[in-house]
C-alpha cells in the first residue's frame, strides 16, 4: 500500500495551500543555471529540485542523503514520490533568506504552479531540514489565461476534455454551474472497460479524501450545537482513547489542520489488517496506541488517520454510527442520495471501476482500495450530488452562516508563521477566493471547488489516476469570467 500512501502524500500537500490557476505549457519555468549567488536555502533547494527532475534513481538518492539527511521518508518512499514530482521545473524565488527559501515552480503535469518551502541548517553544508510542497500562484510574469464567457468556457472545457479523452488520460465525468443553472454535465469514458459502459453524470465515482469535507461539516455541526469544543483535548470526548498521553494533548482543532502529530495509516499495518478496518473504532484500536510524530501544533503533516479520529469524535459525541450521522445530518439535508461509503464488496451498479497505469499498462485499481468509505476518504459520490452538498454549504443549510464561514476560512497560525488551514478551507485561484476539496488514490481523482464570489461551482470526478481531476480544475477554474 506504499503507493497509496504516496498519492496521498502528494495529493494532500497540494490542498493544503492557496491554489493558483494552470498557464499553458508554453509559459514554463527558467532553466536551472548557475546557484552562486543564490542564498543558501536557494541554492539547496535548486539542487534538491534539479536531483528530483534529472539523472537515475542512485544518484537522486545520493543527493537526498547528502543534502537532506533528516528526512523522515525511506528511499523506497523517496523512490516512489519522485514520479509525481518529476515534471517540476524551477521559475523563480518568491522570497529567500539565509535559512529559508520560497520557491515557485510550474508542474507540466497539471499545468499548475507549486509553492516549495525549503528551510536549511545555518551553517555549511547547509543541510535541508524541511522540505514541502504547497499549491502557488501563478508569478506576476506569467500572462494569465483570457476569461471567457459562460459559452465560451463551455465549448473551451470540452475541446480539453475531448483532448484528454482523445489521449486515454481521463475518463470520468464533469459539471460546472452557476447561480444553481447547470452550464455543462456530461459524462465521458467508461465506467467498466469489460462491459463498456459509459460514465454518465449518476455514476458513482470514489472521491478518496473528499470524505474530509463530510467530516469536517459534521464536527463544526456539533460545534454550533454546543456539543463539542474545538479547542478541548481529545481526552474529553474519547476519554477510552488507547493512548491516554496523546489524548491530552491534542485537539480537535488541530486534527482539522493536519497540526496534530498522529500520522498516517496507510503501510504493512494496514495491509495486514485491511480486511478487518471497517469502523472508526477498528482504526482506532489498531493505531491509537502508537506516539505522536512531533509536538502538537508544531508543524503541519497530512494526516489520514487524525481524520478517522474526528469520525470517531462524531460517534462519541452524537451516540450515532458516522455513516448514520451523515446521513442524518449532511446526506439528507442536502439531497444527496447517492453518496455513501457502502463495502467495496457490495455490488452497486452505478459506481465506476477505477482504473490505474502500472508499467505502462491500465489495468484495474480495486486491490488499493479500503474495505469501505472512512471519514478520511474512499466513499463515492456523483457530481450533481456533490453540486447539492455546495449548494447546501452557500445557503447555509447543513451550518449557519458564523460556521460555514468558519468551516470555509479556519485554520492556525503554526510557529514558522504558515497557515496551517482546514481541508475545506479557502484557497486563492488568480485572485478569486474558491473553497473545495480534492481526493486522489489509485485509479480514483476528485475535485471540487466552489467560489462563493461568483457562485461557480465546478466538479471533476474520474476513475483514472490523479492528477487528472486537478488537470482540468485548472483549467476550468483559470477560464472562469
Amino acid at each position: 500500500m506504499m503507493q497509496t500512501l504516496v498519492a496521498s502524500l502528494v495529493a494532500a500537500t497540494a490542498a493544503l495551500s492557496p491554489s493558483p490557476p494552470n498557464v499553458s505549457r508554453e509559459f514554463v519555468a527558467a532553466p536551472i543555471a548557475g546557484l552562486r549567488n543564490d542564498p543558501p536555502a536557494v541554492q539547496q533547494g535548486r539542487r534538491f529540485l534539479r536531483a528530483v527532475t534529472m539523472g537515475d534513481d542512485a544518484s537522486f538518492l545520493r543527493m537526498v542523503r547528502d543534502i537532506y539527511p533528516g528526512s523522515r521518508l525511506t528511499p523506497a518512499e523517496w523512490l516512489n514520490i519522485r514520479p509525481n514530482w518529476s515534471k517540476l521545473q524551477f521559475h523563480g524565488v518568491e522570497e529567500a533568506d539565509a535559512t529559508h527559501a520560497r520557491l515557485s515552480v510550474f508542474d507540466a503535469a497539471t499545468d499548475g504552479w507549486t509553492l516549495i518551502l525549503v528551510t536549511v541548517q545555518p551553517d555549511p553544508p547547509y543541510a535541508i531540514t524541511d522540505f514541502s510542497l504547497h499549491k502557488g500562484r501563478r508569478p506576476a510574469d506569467v500572462p494569465a489565461p483570457p476569461k471567457l464567457r459562460p459559452d465560451q468556457l463551455v465549448a473551451a472545457v470540452r475541446a480539453k476534455i475531448g483532448d484528454e479523452v482523445a489521449a486515454d488520460r481521463f475518463s470520468g465525468a464533469v459539471l460546472i454551474a452557476q447561480h444553481n443553472r447547470t452550464l455543462l454535465a456530461a459524462g465521458y469514458g467508461l465506467a467498466d472497460r469489460q462491459a463498456r459502459k459509459p460514465n454518465t453524470v449518476h455514476t458513482q465515482f470514489r472521491v478518496g479524501s473528499m470524505n474530509k469535507a463530510f467530516t469536517e461539516v459534521a464536527i463544526m455541526q456539533l460545534a454550533q450545537a454546543g456539543k463539542l469544543d474545538l479547542e478541548a483535548p481529545l481526552v474529553r470526548y474519547l476519554p477510552g482513547y488507547p493512548n491516554s498521553g496523546v489524548a491530552s494533548r491534542v485537539t480537535v482543532d488541530e486534527l482539522l489542520t493536519h497540526s496534530s502529530g498522529m500520522g498516517d495509516f496507510f503501510g504493512p499495518e494496514f495491509e495486514a489488517h485491511r480486511d478487518a478496518l471497517v469502523d472508526p473504532k477498528d482504526y482506532v484500536a489498531l493505531f491509537g496506541p502508537r506516539p505522536l510524530l512531533f509536538e502538537p501544533g508544531s508543524r503541519q503533516a497530512y494526516s489520514n488517520y487524525g481524520y478517522i479520529v474526528l469520525g470517531r469524535v462524531v460517534e462519541a459525541v452524537s451516540g450515532l454510527s458516522y455513516d448514520e450521522y451523515l446521513q442524518r445530518n449532511v446526506f439528507g439535508p442536502a439531497h444527496m442520495a447517492a453518496t455513501g461509503a457502502r463495502p467495496e464488496t457490495v455490488r452497486m451498479p452505478n459506481r465506476a471501476v477505477g482504473y490505474e497505469m502500472a508499467q505502462g499498462r491500465l489495468q484495474t485499481a480495486s486491490s488499493f482500495q479500503v474495505a469501505r468509505g472512512t471519514p478520511a476518504g474512499g466513499g463515492y459520490s456523483t457530481v450533481g450530488d456533490l453540486l447539492r452538498f455546495a449548494n447546501a454549504l452557500l445557503k447555509d443549510r447543513l451550518l449557519n452562516a458564523d460556521y460555514t464561514q468558519r468551516l470555509t476560512t479556519g485554520g492556525a497560525t503554526l510557529p514558522n508563521g504558515t497557515v496551517a488551514r482546514y481541508d475545506f478551507s479557502n484557497r486563492t485561484a488568480d485572485g478569486r477566493i474558491y473553497f473545495g476539496h480534492a481526493g486522489a488514490s489509485h485509479g480514483q481523482s476528485a475535485d471540487i471547488r466552489i467560489f462563493p464570489d461568483n457562485d461557480y461551482v465546478v466538479v471533476v470526478l474520474a476513475n483514472r489516476d490523479p492528477p487528472i481531476a486537478a488537470v482540468l480544475e485548472n483549467f476550468i477554474s483559470d477560464r472562469l469570467p
